[in-house]
């Protein structure tokens, strides 16, 4: 992780963690939710109703589970009515069968398409001026981390989350359940080249501070610029090489001596806190 790791374990490890995870969830169903003829689907509640208040999606179909809370729950009626998408009423395990028995869809599932692709350029120009913070992951591939990541994202206030469009977690099921509705909120960006995004960021006048462990200077340092690209790695390798080298400056987390590392999205959600609005506050 680009955070706290004292040992960096090999990119080989990380790939075989990665595969491990993804095989399990295989093995519980399609919580993907993408079908072979390239369909996507969401379950939950916080997901579905977010994507179906969210202007920019594409909607096909909605399920709804007999008997359950969200057969009878108005807000859900009053989304879908104003989207003009019809509520289909199925059995549970229809939704179990999708998604497979342990996801914890609620009796909720919605067909939707992927969102539109964003413009780098268009997305960082529409950030208000004065303090703004971004996200750039470089190479986290697991949905439940960049999912936490962007609901970190949205609680403090963070403009965009950036990422690699090869080895990187494609929007899915998973990766919206663990957003909670964050993805519809926070501009999901997919680049081709990192370091040449960084590169971008940093002509379009954003400070460019990735997150390592080996780091010497405190993510509490005073007197950094107002606008801040936050740059994390995956867990294990953390930064690339190069990835480190492009950024004008590497922090770390204050953590104890006992703690190893953090995961990617806790340490995250800290350095957000910690390189928000307010850190000039405590004198820190």
């Amino acid at each position: 992780m680009s955070n706290q790791d004292r040992r960096r374990p090999s990119n080989r490890d990380s790939t075989h963690r990665d595969q491990a995870r993804a095989g399990r969830s295989r093995g519980r169903g399609d919580q993907g939710g993408r079908e072979t003829g390239g369909g996507l689907w969401f379950y939950g509640r916080h997901p579905v109703e977010a994507a179906l208040a969210n202007p920019a999606r594409s909607l096909h179909r909605l399920l709804v589970a007999e008997r359950s809370e969200a057969a009878s729950d108005p807000k859900l009626s009053s989304l879908a009515r104003r989207r003009n998408l019809q509520i289909e009423t199925v059995p549970r395990a229809e939704i179990d069968r999708r998604f497979g028995e342990d996801a914890v869809h609620q009796g909720l599932a919605l067909q939707l398409a992927p969102l539109p692709e964003r413009d780098l350029e268009a997305t960082l120009a529409a950030v208000p001026e004065g303090p703004a913070l971004i996200v750039v992951l470089d190479q986290v591939t697991d949905p439940h981390n960049v999912g936490a990541i962007l609901r970190a994202a949205a609680a403090f206030g963070a403009a965009a989350v950036i990422t690699t469009e090869r080895r990187a977690a494609p929007e899915s099921a998973v990766l919206a359940k663990a957003a909670s509705g964050t993805l519809e909120l926070v501009p999901l960006v997919q680049i081709g080249n990192l370091a040449r995004a960084l590169d971008e960021l940093k002509r379009l006048g954003w400070w460019c501070v990735g997150l390592d462990g080996h780091a010497t200077q405190d993510v509490r340092a005073a007197g950094l610029p107002e606008r801040l690209a936050l740059v994390m790695g995956a867990e294990g390798p953390g930064l690339r090489r190069l990835t480190r080298e492009t950024c004008d400056l590497l922090l770390r987390l204050p953590i104890s001596d006992q703690v190893e590392s953090l995961n990617v999205a806790t340490a995250t959600a800290v350095a957000l806190y910690a390189l928000g609005p307010s850190r000039g506050a405590s004198g820190a």
